[in-house]
């Protein structure tokens, strides 16, 4: 198996652990990642220290409780794949969360350094910004729960819903250098749900030197790391693919840049209309 991918647990471990993703596991700096699943009436609490941390209820609902707030019984999908934005919860560096599962819950805890500069702080599903982006089997639905615009240290927080038979993160795009303003470095993880489960998404990650260039399976639960390079994704016919994206890295801004031999592709729709 490549090291790109993450497996999770068989079953839940310790306060509902599935998978932990952390800098040094990673061998990288900033973004850490775990997902937790709790059954009802189950609890979770843990101190951010140094990091920032969003929680993303991937489905289920919850009551959560940072040092100075309160929300009870958020949460409205019972699966990803339903497609609305989810509820999440922002919470500082030098802070704490306490999660009780209401119902059956995922949830993920993506995080990363902080700088103590914002409160915690509810992100409701009307707070996120839901677009479509692409054309063709290009195109796919983006929901923007901690973009640039929002109020954050370092973490970048989306999550994608790629239909079956799509691709996307294309044109295979990168973002490893800390080169602004053309391109900005930040490292990522991609966390995977399929549907029906029994499927699976494929992911290519290379670089401009093929130093690295990897083509992955991956199934229903797991995650990639993208420590560098391009990384385009595809959903099979037959199956939708949804991801969880986690970014961060020393300047908090997504500046992308294209695989040169595919950027053509993002001129073909305006050459199809001149035609017309």
């Amino acid at each position: 198996m490549s090291e790109l991918i993450v497996k999770p647990s068989a079953a839940p471990g310790e306060q509902g652990e599935l998978m932990n993703i952390t800098p040094q596991s990673a061998g990288w700096e900033y973004v850490g990642f775990r997902v937790v699943h709790l059954e009802p009436g189950e609890q979770l609490k843990q101190n951010t220290g140094e990091n920032e941390v969003c929680l993303v209820l991937l489905s289920g609902r919850a009551d959560v409780h940072t040092q100075k707030d309160k929300w009870s019984s958020i949460g409205q999908r019972m699966s990803v794949f339903e497609k609305i934005p989810p509820f999440s919860v922002y919470v500082p560096n030098d802070d704490f969360y306490h999660i009780e599962a209401v119902t059956a819950l995922d949830i993920a805890i993506c995080s990363a350094p902080g700088q103590g500069q914002h409160q915690a702080r509810l992100i409701a599903p009307d707070a996120v910004g839901v677009e479509q982006r692409g054309y063709g089997n290009l195109e796919r639905q983006i929901h923007n729960i901690l973009p640039e615009t929002a109020p954050a240290d370092s973490l970048l927080v989306v999550e994608v819903f790629t239909p079956s038979g799509h691709w996307s993160s294309y044109p295979p795009h990168k973002h490893d250098q800390d080169a602004l303003p053309n391109e900005s470095l930040l490292e990522e993880t991609y966390y995977f749900r399929v549907e029906p489960e029994q499927g699976f998404a494929i992911q290519r990650v290379y670089t401009d030197d093929r130093s690295l260039d990897e083509t992955l399976v991956i199934r229903n639960g797991e995650a990639v790391l993208v420590p560098r390079g391009y990384h385009p994704v595809s959903a099979p016919p037959g199956y939708e693919v949804y991801y969880l994206n986690v970014m961060a890295g020393p300047t908090r801004i997504w500046k992308f840049h294209n695989d040169p031999d595919h950027a053509w592709i993002m001129t073909k729709p305006a050459e199809e209309t001149a035609k017309a």
